[in-house]
């Protein structure tokens, strides 16, 4: 029998994997041995079971080790990552990648990972691409970037080849409306590193358990957040029109809670200010938004988020104290000259 029938008879038990488990079926899902119906018994296994923060960790752990490493060591222990999981399916706007613009400007060091839009019309890979950067720029670039503009885009598929061998399962589980732990893995595997996350989770059991795993994996500091839009439905943000369920991690691990609007001086707005859509419908609303025609409660969501990546980081004593910055920083014409300063940039 093999190793992957092994482990999955075990998950059937209800019996969790130790790190070598996770070590060796990460080993058997990144290579071409095992059918992918094995892989996909293997990863429904894992599902129903439920997996830990641990085998979460664990799993990150074996996917980091495979991915190619960009050579950021440099910029690491003072970068932040702005990124969600996805699979939320609220429809909401690319919130973190304003965010990232926004605390480049502020002198922060942002490294985000990402994918184009697969639950999603619009992923982050996608919105970025079209505001300059690109995509498949060669780790020189990007760390020439790091030092010219304050932050970069690592996109995925360009630093897991490993993933090749799985994604045939997880489009054949995806046909079967089933997830599995590769649809929470991305944001736990920058290969770059960075020390502070900022993390939007898809549903609200997953926050302390990702924050578990990211604890685990020794981040400096950060906090896993679900927005709660109604009972049963949320997004992958923090927000100024939902009721915030927020766990810490790292020097943050205490911070635990419900977080709202009104705690940090901004007014509760409809999610309806926070929707995105397609490409050029995306793109019209970052016009809009550095126009001061954007929606009010996408405006103070971008503010509040920033305001709390500048907390994360040690920027600011409070989140409040960075609101006022981080709105300047969107509106006063700082985050335009940004874009078009990395336009040129990735055309030079």
């Amino acid at each position: 029998m093999s190793t992957l029938a092994t482990l999955t008879l075990q998950l059937a038990t209800g019996r969790d994997l130790s790190a070598g488990d996770v070590e060796a079926a990460a080993g058997a899902l990144a290579a071409t041995e095992a059918t992918d119906d094995a892989k996909a018994a293997f990863l429904e296994a894992l599902g129903t079971k439920g997996e830990t923060a641990a085998e979460v960790a664990a799993f990150a752990t074996a996917f980091r080790a495979r991915a190619i490493n960009p050579g950021v060591e440099a910029w690491a222990p003072r970068a932040i990552d702005i990124v969600g999981t996805g699979g939320d399916h609220a429809g909401g706007f690319n919130i973190s990648s304003m965010v990232v613009l926004t605390l480049a400007c502020a002198g922060v060091t942002v490294m985000k990972h990402g994918n184009r839009g697969i639950t999603s019309k619009c992923g982050s890979a996608d919105l970025l691409a079209a505001l300059g950067v690109d995509l498949e720029a060669p780790p020189a670039k990007l760390r020439s970037a790091l030092d010219e503009l304050g932050f970069v885009f690592f996109f995925a598929p360009a630093y897991h080849p490993t993933f090749r061998h799985i994604a045939p399962v997880r489009k054949l589980l995806a046909a079967r409306g089933q997830r599995s732990v590769f649809n929470i893995l991305g944001p736990l595997i920058n290969p770059g590193r960075p020390a502070h996350v900022l993390l939007g989770v898809f549903a609200e059991p997953w926050v302390a358990k990702l924050a578990g795993a990211l604890d685990t994996l020794g981040a400096q500091a950060g906090l896993a957040a679900h927005g709660v839009i109604a009972p049963g439905r949320g997004i992958d943000e923090l927000t100024t029109a939902t009721a915030n369920r927020v766990q810490g991690f790292g020097r943050l691990r205490d911070v635990s809670g419900t977080w709202q609007a009104a705690d940090y001086g901004l007014a509760a707005t409809a999610f309806e200010d926070l929707q995105g859509g397609d490409l050029a419908t995306n793109v019209a609303i970052v016009a809009a938004v550095l126009a001061g025609r954007g929606p009010q409660g996408l405006v103070d969501t971008i503010a509040l988020n920033a305001a709390v990546a500048l907390w994360i980081v040690g920027r600011v004593p409070t989140v409040r104290d960075g609101i006022g910055p981080a709105r300047e920083l969107l509106l006063g014409g700082a985050v335009a000259k940004k874009i078009a300063a990395t336009r040129e940039f990735y055309r030079s």
